[in-house]
């Protein structure tokens, strides 16, 4: 651990600065085989990743934010927030880095941020496929590979938490039922935390259109004929196993609101208030503390979500063992 953390530090001293600059990958590997075959220090807290994926069938890739003092305490590890992205965003995993401060906002914050792809529109899920393949596998890729190669060749510790936007916070609940003890908290901003909510259905075969995905059915089924995979799958139907966890969950209502243009309105934020609501209401109902934000006016963008990053961040920290 300590050759791969000095192999680390040293490509960070060699790097910083300097621009985009390739350098030797990491040696870590994660349990079924993944590797990076190729790292990219932009600067001397960013870090690109190309990993060689089994779970993907392919590469995937990843950004690394590091804490400011990661280069100077090559023995310390560091908590960790995944922060997974939305549908169909051309600049994929570098998008929270592109369009929120989220570089300066964890600046003094100690973490370590995890930015992974989540392909056009993955679904932070395994596909089903028609039962005929295992790839994707887009749960393993984020909770198994990436987080073990995290682990192993980048100081990042067992204190974890995970956030997401619009497809991306359903993914931070699932992975939170999922793999229960993982992520001591889990934020959704915008997200479908019910996928079997009447018309939700319709919403995510739309964003696989969206994507270029037109045989919805390759996810998990249909909806009404595979209704064990969409309800295994499905946060709303598991609410018990997220006993424990510090959640947060955030939504407008995709009126105008004072972070938009004027005029400016979608459909997408009012079909994600109705599945958040009834996953919210269903916590609730369970006895289970969750802090919500239903703050009214504002669409399905990144102003929105920029903001919740900051206003969940005392939830998160508490699971990372960081200040508020």
């Amino acid at each position: 651990m300590k050759r791969i953390a000095s192999l680390a530090l040293s490509v960070v001293l060699l790097t910083a600065g300097a621009g985009v600059a390739p350098a030797q990958a990491s040696p870590a590997v994660a349990d079924d085989g993944a590797k990076v075959v190729r790292e990219t220090w932009l600067d001397s807290r960013t870090a690109d990743l190309e990993i060689s994926s089994p779970a993907l069938g392919t590469t995937g890739l990843v950004r690394l934010i590091v804490p400011s003092g990661w280069a100077a305490q090559p023995t310390r590890t560091w908590p960790v927030l995944f922060l997974l992205h939305g549908c169909c965003e051309p600049v994929d995993y570098r998008s929270w880095d592109q369009f929120t401060d989220v570089k300066a906002f964890t600046a003094a914050k100690d973490a370590l941020v995890v930015l992974p792809t989540g392909g056009p529109a993955g679904m932070y899920t395994k596909w089903w496929n028609f039962g005929l393949k295992n790839t994707p596998d887009w749960d393993t890729f984020h909770t198994a590979e990436v987080r073990q190669i995290v682990e192993r060749g980048y100081r990042g510790g067992t204190r974890r938490a995970v956030a997401g936007l619009s497809i991306g916070g359903y993914g931070a609940i699932a992975y939170a039922f999922k793999h229960p003890g993982m992520f001591g908290a889990a934020a959704s901003y915008s997200g479908v935390p019910n996928t079997l909510f009447p018309g939700i259905p319709v919403w995510i075969i739309g964003i696989l259109a969206r994507a270029g995905i037109f045989n919805y059915l390759e996810l998990w089924g249909d909806s009404f004929g595979m209704r064990p995979i969409w309800s295994a799958n499905n946060p709303y139907d598991h609410v018990d196993q997220l006993r424990g966890t510090a959640l947060y969950v955030s939504c407008g209502n995709g009126q105008t609101g004072p972070l938009d243009p004027p005029g400016q309105s979608d459909v997408l934020e009012p079909s994600a208030l109705l599945s958040s609501r009834s996953f919210t209401d269903r916590l609730q109902s369970a006895g289970i503390p969750v802090t919500v934000d239903y703050y009214g006016s504002g669409t399905h963008s990144w102003p929105y979500w920029q903001r919740a990053l900051h206003q969940s961040w005392p939830v998160l920290a508490g699971a990372l063992g960081l200040p508020a």
